[in-house]
């Protein structure tokens, strides 16, 4: 048996607070770690010390509630936890409005009616014109829904409380599984990611492989693209919702709910996405 195995059934079995503290600062790294690799707009009143609290909470609560003996790696499940309550307080400090939610449901069906229609991946164009809005103003809403979890390393069953319970797109890839049915869904997935992510733009791929295989910092891609932060988190948002579109439209994920404004079709132009912020 490994000697961090071992670690993990002792703790599961005593809780000893001396070992739970050795546990935490041992695995402290993660936290700096998820923090470089963030994909999304930060409010200007955090610092990177708030950055660290909260990453530190998600480690905490990961130790506390890790399972050995479910068979998922603890870097794994606890990277998920330190993203999820760095995310959680990104989005309580947004303040989005009722306006800002909806904008963001109205994106994501806006990619699937699109990819359907068009059986490709649509342009930024082409989404700004179906949600009757500038190409300046899709970016803006790109970088507001940049705080959502938009990621392959997002859980796919995103109503489970345990992030450990629920797979991600990621996770799909290279997983050791022995069962020929989960392999064979898995290939299906694997082959669907890839077809979609060929049919991203150069800058797509360019991103997604700098950020998923090359494990580069948000700024270190900024840097590699010649563009600022924010753009990278609007270019990132934009391809991951373009690829669950691609997953949805190949019904190897379930169909998303469609915003109540959907319902109002092709009046969409006439819609002004800014008015209901305003009167929120």
């Amino acid at each position: 048996m490994q000697v961090a195995e071992r670690q993990w059934l002792d703790f599961k079995s005593n809780r000893d607070p001396s070992l739970r503290e050795q546990l935490i600062h041992q695995y402290a790294p993660l936290v700096k770690y998820v923090i470089g690799r963030l994909s999304v707009s930060i409010p200007g009143v955090l610092t990177v010390e708030d950055l660290l609290s909260f990453g530190t909470i998600g480690l905490i609560q990961a130790v506390d509630r890790y399972d050995p003996t479910v068979g998922i790696k603890f870097q794994t499940y606890a990277i998920q936890r330190i993203r999820g309550s760095i995310l959680d307080a990104v989005r309580s400090l947004h303040i989005r409005s009722r306006g800002g939610l909806r904008r963001s449901r109205e994106l994501e069906h806006a990619y699937d009616e699109l990819t359907q229609e068009l059986g490709r991946m649509p342009e930024d164009t082409e989404v700004a014109e179906r949600l009757g809005i500038e190409l300046h103003d899709l970016h803006a809403v790109l970088l507001e829904a940049s705080t959502s979890v938009i990621s392959l390393d997002a859980p796919m069953a995103t109503s489970n409380d345990d992030p450990a319970d629920s797979g991600t797109l990621a996770s799909q890839i290279g997983d050791g599984s022995t069962d020929l049915a989960d392999q064979a869904e898995r290939a299906e997935m694997n082959a669907a990611l890839i077809r979609g992510i060929d049919a991203l733009s150069e800058r797509e791929r360019l991103l997604l492989s700098l950020y998923y295989y090359e494990e580069l910092a948000c700024r270190e891609i900024a840097e590699v693209l010649g563009v600022s932060a924010s753009r990278v988190s609007q270019i990132h948002a934009s391809a991951i919702l373009k690829l669950r579109a691609h997953l949805r439209a190949s019904e190897l994920l379930p169909a998303g709910e469609p915003p109540e404004a959907a319902s109002r079709g092709k009046n969409a132009k006439s819609r002004n996405l800014d008015r209901e912020e305003e009167d929120s």
